[in-house]
């Protein structure tokens, strides 16, 4: 299957669900604390160096931001969490915002959820999964930043994110993931070409 992805476009920013483009179409969202690498990850995937801006200061993404691949698919940049210098009362904001986004979107097929491989499962990351488990929304996790560890470490961290899955029932696949070496790069479009692309998958 060809590389749609290179073909993603910026088209619109939102900072609240009513100012989201009709509810239509396939989408998939890409979410993560603000130091996980996100936007990295991103541009890795789309072969692209500055489709999703890259910040040094973490929590700069503040909108949903849209970007779409053709007339009927898009991919979604979730606002960074966790991390980022602002106030508790727009960090709530955006919680609420993503919560209700996860749970009422027609659109969305799927989430990519990236985690810093050396820090991953904190209590948002685990907010998010419920969230999108509570919608019937299917869940891949990208342990970012695998070149940080050793091989072995890193098999490790991805076994024992998987355990503390089943162990709080949680519904979601995971892989390894770097940017720096393009680690797990194709594992991650092929899960993208499953949401998007089934029946071509399946042909």
């Amino acid at each position: 299957m060809s590389h749609p992805y290179r073909q993603a476009q910026y088209t619109i920013s939102a900072t609240q669900l009513s100012e989201l483009p009709v509810d239509e179409g396939i989408e998939v969202a890409f979410a993560g604390r603000s130091n996980a690498g996100k936007s990295s990850a991103i541009n890795t995937i789309t072969d692209q160096k500055s489709l999703a801006r890259i910040s040094k200061t973490p929590g700069r993404t503040q909108m949903i931001n849209f970007f779409s691949i053709d007339d009927s698919h898009s991919l979604v940049d979730l606002p960074g969490y966790g991390y980022a210098k602002v106030p508790e009362k727009i960090k709530i904001r955006w919680q609420q915002t993503l919560g209700k986004y996860l749970e009422t979107r027609q659109a969305l097929r799927g989430l990519v959820l990236m985690m810093d491989i050396r820090h991953p499962l904190k209590e948002f990351d685990l907010q998010m999964i419920k969230w999108a488990n509570n919608a019937k929304l299917s869940v891949h996790i990208l342990l970012t930043k695998s070149d940080k560890l050793k091989r072995g470490a890193a098999n490790s961290s991805l076994l024992l994110v998987m355990n503390e899955l089943q162990k709080k029932e949680l519904l979601a696949s995971a892989q390894l993931f770097s940017s720096l070496n393009h680690e797990g790069k194709q594992e991650a479009i092929d899960q993208l070409n499953q949401w998007f692309y089934p029946d071509d998958i399946a042909s």
